[in-house]
């Protein structure tokens, strides 16, 4: 796709954005006030390697941007899945995308689009939106938390990022909470992740039942696997096993969770991905085992659902370039933010080149 000649409309600044997935490449264009104003999907190359996703993200991106021929972006806002590092602008490894090794995406996309670019994890990118326009609107330090296929998430403190080194703070999902149970994907044994997240749950759920045994869980799942969703849609219906199998999954939060808040010390946290659709049914055992265990200056911390749902990553990455885009460079001022959402928060940045 050719660079965009013109200037862009500067009455109303609008960001293009992208949630790079392994299953899934999302594209939107974003105002200032975190409106998708449009958006198309696509089923991501993830096989085909990085040459093949970078030219669906130049077909995604005119697709978007021809929905709206008015508004023209001031820059690319893109969450990506990690490690990576944002400061470079660089994929180091993604293991849900093949060849994906030490990839400078950030550099593909300013030379192709001739815009800035800023590169943010994904779970990082969705940890901001929420901060600027969903749950954690108004706090200074948010944890953010998705519990879906795995365990995620980003920490936003004293209204910065927490990127640590190369970009890899706040693994959440592998923060070891037991010595036991099944091993991780990562190779270790007893990961947040391995003993919490969704397919955790389903995998608890199928082992406790069996095809065409009349049990609610496989009506549910039509005699399949049982997913983290089948057994929340049971237990919502009243199901006795799915209400023990969620209890035990709210038990587990609760552990990892008082983790973080003795760890971030965070004004909220906040729960997303697809296992919040039942944070009604988890909030109160949540709550119940945090006040067991975490000390008490920490028991008053706000547990609540994420409000964006799935567009959570896009409007965070495009708020990386609205929201940084008076500042003259993505280098920090200081170490401390100034409390200014708006101000703050700089990640990974590949200006345009002019030649």
């Amino acid at each position: 796709m050719a660079a965009w000649t013109g200037e862009p409309d500067f009455v109303k600044k609008v960001a293009l954005a992208f949630d790079l997935g392994g299953t899934e490449l999302r594209a939107a264009l974003v105002d200032e006030e975190g409106n998708l104003l449009s958006f198309s999907a696509v089923p991501t190359q993830a096989a085909e390697g990085p040459d093949a996703v970078a030219r669906q993200i130049e077909v995604l991106a005119a697709t978007v941007l021809a929905k709206t021929p008015d508004l023209l972006p001031i820059g690319i806002g893109i969450g990506a899945p990690g490690p990576l590092d944002p400061e470079a602008g660089v994929v180091i490894a993604a293991p849900t995308l093949t060849g994906w090794n030490e990839v400078p995406l950030a550099d593909i996309l300013s030379s192709r689009f001739q815009l800035p670019v800023r590169l943010e994890n994904d779970a990082n990118a969705a940890a901001v939106g929420e901060w600027r326009y969903g749950a954690g609107r108004g706090a200074r330090s948010i944890v953010f938390v998705t519990v879906s296929t795995g365990i995620g998430g980003g920490v936003i403190a004293d209204s910065r990022i927490l990127h640590g080194r190369r970009g890899l703070a706040a693994e959440i999902g592998h923060m070891t909470i037991t010595n036991e149970g099944e091993r991780c994907f990562c190779g270790a044994v007893g990961c947040f992740e391995a003993v919490a997240s969704g397919t955790a749950l389903g995998r608890q759920a199928t082992a406790r039942t069996r095809r065409s045994d009349g049990s609610m869980l496989r009506k549910l799942s039509a005699n399949a696997d049982v997913t983290g969703r089948h057994v929340v849609d049971a237990a919502r219906n009243g199901d006795a096993l799915a209400l023990e199998l969620l209890n035990a999954e709210a038990r587990w939060l609760g552990i990892g969770f008082t983790n973080l808040l003795h760890l971030y010390s965070p004004d909220v946290l906040v729960m997303g991905g697809g296992i919040s659709h039942g944070f009604d049914l988890l909030h109160d055992t949540i709550m119940a085992t945090i006040c067991d265990r975490a000390m008490p200056a920490y028991r008053d911390v706000p547990i609540v659902a994420a409000q964006l749902g799935r567009h959570a990553g896009l409007i965070g990455a495009a708020s990386l370039i609205l929201g940084s885009e008076a500042q003259a460079s993505s280098e920090p001022s200081s170490l401390v933010g100034s409390g200014n959402p708006d101000a703050d928060i700089s990640a990974g940045t590949k200006e345009a080149s002019n030649g």
